[in-house]
């Protein structure tokens, strides 16, 4: 067997492997050998069919069989030991003039080729690494929750901004007959809530459909009307009024502290806020954090030049899924696709440059660790570690769950990584700044 490589261009190779008799005429005989041993044919005794007649009947396809097997494993192995970086995976190529009589068996196989770059930590160009405030006014606004949360729901004679309303809407035409209970601020405009302030139970309200709720799905469960009937409803319905109740706001006491942390660790209002403030900071840290390895992403993208084997990962797109793509559905996919593959190669490089590893035993850590925030939501805040251990293993043998597990703890290694070598350009932001310029 003959095994070369022919360099086409830095993305582009073709394999070619020559194949004679002798590099397969011995596994071949075997299993010949074995079928006729197995052989059940009429006139012939099992076990004494003769070989000349078990290679007219099998010979041919047995042969293409084990040469299969041979190409694939020798191909295999010669990828292997000339540490070749391939993407997707080899194409064979169809050659018109193949036949399987040939004394020398040719066949050649196309390979996409990862490129060589340089990945660029110190841009001009710098990245915004957000910093949430907590101002008081986010605390505030949290205590009220926590306090309207916990807080008695009492009835009022007349509606204001904070009352819930609970009435029969009703449309004759419509057949629209659904008693519910909303709120004065789920009623989209100032206009339609001006119609129910200072009205009554019994009183009756005359509104229409049409961008009636702030939420969609509060519109068709409060109408009781189907997602595709409420898309273009425009109609009058009568409301009318049955039950005014306000919710009237807990204590800011040692029995609503209780409630919140039983453990006894807040004791006075500041400590209350105190702890507000720090549980906000932890789950901002974490969404700064998030948009952060985003930006870092995009950044690396855009700013890593590379090219790409782009005809030929095309061609291999057309044939990678269960069903075969037309050129230009391949197109399409690829389109779709490269800029994720773009970034896999730049993380694929800076983890094998900076040595940044994980082993089973770090996964399994982290997924006790994630496990037993979990269970401390539930209550349980002390879990043996025998128990972490039983059901870390059961989820990490879980492909699926155990890549995702794998996949956010190497964003984490990789994030840290950012921050250590990348200089950012810092930014301090309310949550409500954040969100509005990060999810505009």
């Amino acid at each position: 067997m003959n095994i070369t490589k022919e360099s086409v261009d830095a993305l582009n190779a073709v394999v070619k492997v020559d194949i004679i008799a002798e590099d397969y005429q011995s596994k071949v005989e075997q299993v010949l050998k074995d079928y006729r041993k197995k052989a059940n044919i009429p006139g012939f005794r099992k076990g004494h069919v003769p070989m000349g007649m078990v290679k007219k009947q099998y010979g041919k396809s047995v042969m293409i069989d084990e040469v299969n097997k041979l190409l694939q494993e020798s191909l295999n192995k010669f990828l292997v030991e000339e540490k070749l970086d391939i993407l997707g995976n080899p194409l064979p190529k169809i050659s018109e003039e193949f036949s399987w009589d040939a004394e020398t068996l040719s066949f050649e196989f196309e390979l996409g080729l990862a490129p060589e770059f340089d990945v660029n930590f110190k841009s001009k160009k710098k990245v915004t690494q957000y910093n949430i405030t907590v101002n008081d006014e986010l605390i505030d606004k949290e205590v009220e929750n926590l306090q309207s949360r916990y807080g008695k729901m009492s009835a009022v004679e007349v509606i204001g901004e904070n009352t819930n309303v609970t009435g029969t809407f009703s449309n004759e035409e419509k057949e629209i007959d659904k008693k519910s209970t909303i709120s004065i601020s789920d009623i989209k405009g100032k206009t339609n809530a001006k119609k129910f302030l200072g009205k009554k139970v019994g009183d009756v309200v005359e509104l229409k459909t049409k961008g009636l709720f702030n939420d969609d799905h509060k519109f068709i469960g409060a109408l009781g009307i189907s997602q595709d009937d409420a898309k273009d409803l425009d109609v009058k319905v009568q409301f009318t009024i049955e039950e005014t109740t306000e919710i009237e706001l807990a204590d800011l006491d040692q029995e609503l502290f209780d409630k919140l942390f039983p453990n006894g660790d807040v004791k006075t209002v500041t400590e209350l806020r105190a702890k507000i403030k720090e549980d906000a900071e932890k789950q901002f840290q974490q969404q700064a954090d998030q948009q952060l390895l985003n930006a870092v992403t995009e950044h690396l993208i855009e700013n890593t030049e590379f090219d790409l084997p782009s005809e030929f990962l095309q061609k291999w797109l057309a044939t990678a899924g269960e069903k075969e793509l037309s050129q230009e559905e391949a197109e399409e996919e690829y389109k779709k696709s490269e800029k994720g593959l773009r970034y896999q190669l730049i993380q694929d490089k800076i983890m094998r440059d900076n040595e940044i590893k994980l082993d089973y035993a770090e996964l399994k850590e982290y997924a006790k660790g994630f496990i037993r925030t979990q269970m401390a939501q539930f209550g349980n805040m002390n879990p043996e570690d025998s128990e972490l251990e039983d059901i870390a293993g059961r989820i990490l043998s879980n492909q699926e769950e155990a890549k995702r597990l794998q996949d956010q703890l190497v964003s984490q290694k990789l994030l840290e990584f950012y921050k250590e070598e990348m200089t950012f350009k810092t930014k301090d932001v309310s949550y409500e700044d954040f969100i509005k310029e990060v999810y505009k």
